[in-house]
């Protein structure tokens, strides 16, 4: 068993309040010069460059996740990573279906650039992906497994865009089993009365170079390093 430094929530310049410069080999070639190990791609509503993040993962000898960020229609951020790059784009593609049909303003939210591994942009989304799907915060969990992956709500501790602040509690009929801190959390938010018994990660939820750690601030012991045992690890 070995342990590993791991960040499961970062963007590229597929979330367009994302840099153009954050590329998905950029983001990943930055991760492994801090020390990563496992880290997860997880863009807005969207697994449109995971292909790409993968590719560079494997390049920089890191373990790539293919995920999401998904807006939830209550306005809740959840974090969905999966086993295979084939789930997540079915994933991907039922999220996809339930945005509405906005339009993205490129002078307002920034672009939303795909690319390939080497870092070409190859295409560009011209649906707004920060808006909230059709998909309820009841929904998540079993949409997730359906596709082989593992969800959990996102920077809890947040002012926006979290189950807490936007639902002013945790419901353990959601399913959820964990969820997600961000860097700057308080030490006693944790020890609100509605999380007890829930498990914790943070997340980075870096979408620039200068928002990546220096170093990871968290490790999981796992016998092997594959995308199986990080899930069952977070499931466990």
């Amino acid at each position: 068993m070995a342990q590993y430094g791991f960040d499961l929530h970062i963007h590229s310049c597929l979330s367009p309040c994302a840099e153009n410069s954050s590329q998905p080999a950029v983001m990943a070639g930055m991760f492994a010069l801090s020390g990563f190990k496992i880290i997860a791609l997880t863009d807005h509503n969207s697994c449109g460059n995971c292909a790409a993040f993968l590719k560079a993962c494997e390049y920089y000898g890191l373990l790539g996740l293919p995920g999401m960020e998904l807006n939830t229609s209550e306005e809740v951020h959840v974090v969905c990573l999966f086993e295979t790059l084939e789930g997540a784009m079915d994933f991907s593609s039922t999220v996809y279906k339930s945005l509405p049909p906005v339009k993205n303003r490129k002078s307002i939210f920034g672009d939303q650039l795909y690319t390939d591994a080497e870092g070409t942009v190859i295409g560009e989304e011209e649906k707004l992906l920060i808006s909230a799907s059709g998909i309820g915060i009841y929904q998540v969990k079993e949409l997730a497994e359906s596709c082989g992956g593992f969800a959990y709500p996102a920077h809890i501790d947040r002012s926006s865009n979290s189950l807490i602040s936007n639902l002013g509690l945790w419901d353990p009929d959601m399913g959820f089993s964990m969820a997600e801190l961000s860097m700057a959390c308080p030490e006693d938010f944790t020890l609100r009365k509605d999380l007890k018994g829930l498990r914790f990660v943070k997340g980075s939820d870096a979408h620039r170079i200068e928002q990546i750690p220096l170093s990871p601030v968290q490790f999981m012991d796992l016998d092997e390093l594959s995308a199986a045992a990080v899930l069952s690890w977070l499931r466990k």
